[in-house]
């Protein structure tokens, strides 16, 4: 098994992702090295992989909690996060245990914050089994749920202690959910790397879960996340840091909050967010109309919608933007593009210009 190891440099909390077809076998063998030293293990996963796709199915983990939730947006909330930590709690998992968060980015957001909130913090692992929680949401240390005015909107940094990438769950992904996690891949060349975006409109055949790049690329992207975490863990940058890995998700978190969490995937929110930046960009004399067109294509190469599939109210939509937690001062705050590669974060965008711009997603 040929292995590909992004480190992480968080100081005391620097932590490895490793990325290898078969490291599911890695996350197996870090369980069982906790076991060993008599530390409580749980595992928390999702309806439509525990049992399916992946299983702790092993003598030595027959005593561990295991916590299944149900598949989708919901899951994220108040209920499941009581859940978990009332079954730790059942189980004596104490200050010594560790959680497994084995599933797509709802599961990883979820048992992260349930191990960030027990005993005020204990130790998890996230084993991803989606392309967007690998290239994504399973590093960095954001965890949350969220609460019908938005999104992760409660939630906490909490660092995992290490992220096991393993390139052979996707594929058991159905083609939307590939193409949903193929939105965050397409972002980092947008936020910050020209050649990236390139190498990907320029692939002789799009990427796929059998694709022969497939590795490298979610290798490079864990690459500039664990670059631009390291440098800003907590968002806190006021040259834009981490909050540029926001691109498209002002827009995206409020598509999602006010259609209905489910109704887009994470990912197909975030690509036509990405779209609308881009129109929002061009408008303020940020992008050129020829690089607008290349986003849109390249969204719809790998079938990312591109405009709304009924109409939304601008009125909520603007609603929700106003309570995204990139906010400040009660006006949003927008990541956009100074040309394809380069993206910033431009504050006190008029709730005009935001409702012009949604309403081009209208159809």
């Amino acid at each position: 098994m040929k292995t590909s190891i992004v480190r992480v440099e968080l100081s005391g909390r620097s932590y490895d992702i490793y990325i290898a077809s078969g490291a599911f076998d890695l996350a197996v063998s870090a369980a069982k090295d906790r076991l060993s030293r008599r530390n409580p293990v749980a595992f928390v996963s999702e309806e439509n992989i525990w049992g399916k796709f992946v299983n702790f199915d092993n003598p030595d983990f027959e005593n561990c909690a295991k916590i299944i939730v149900e598949n989708g947006e919901g899951a994220k909330c108040f209920r499941n996060l009581e859940r978990i930590c009332r079954e730790l709690a059942q189980r004596n998992v104490d200050r010594s245990g560790a959680v497994f968060a084995v599933g797509g980015g709802v599961v990883g957001d979820l048992a992260g914050f349930s191990a960030a909130s027990y005993m005020r913090g204990i130790d998890f692992y996230q084993v991803p089994t989606t392309l967007l929680a690998m290239v994504d949401s399973s590093v960095g240390g954001k965890t949350g749920i969220n609460i019908p005015e938005g999104k992760n909107l409660v939630g906490a940094f909490h660092q995992p202690k290490a992220v096991f990438i393993d390139t052979s769950f996707l594929k058991t992904l159905p083609a939307r959910e590939f193409s949903a996690g193929m939105a965050e891949v397409i972002k980092y060349g947008l936020l910050g790397d020209k050649s990236f975006f390139g190498f990907l409109e320029n692939l002789k055949e799009p990427l796929s879960a059998s694709h022969p790049e497939i590795g490298n690329v979610i290798a490079h992207c864990c690459k500039m996340k664990a670059k631009i975490v390291s440098n800003d863990e907590r968002e806190t940058s006021k040259d834009g840091g981490r909050a540029l890995l926001n691109l498209g998700h002002t827009f995206a978190h409020a598509i999602e909050n006010t259609a209905g969490y489910g109704h887009y995937l994470h990912g197909e929110a975030v690509g036509l967010g990405m779209l609308l930046a881009a129109r929002m960009s061009e408008k303020l004399g940020m992008l050129s109309e020829e690089e607008t067109s290349r986003i849109r294509r390249i969204l719809e190469i790998y079938d990312l919608p591109v405009k709304f599939r009924e109409p939304i109210s601008s009125d909520l939509l603007i609603e929700a933007g106003r309570r995204d937690k990139k906010a400040m001062s009660g006006k949003s705050r927008y990541v956009l593009m100074n040309g394809i590669g380069t993206s910033v974060v431009v504050p006190g965008i008029e709730e005009s210009l935001a409702r012009e711009i949604f309403e081009t997603a209208m159809g």
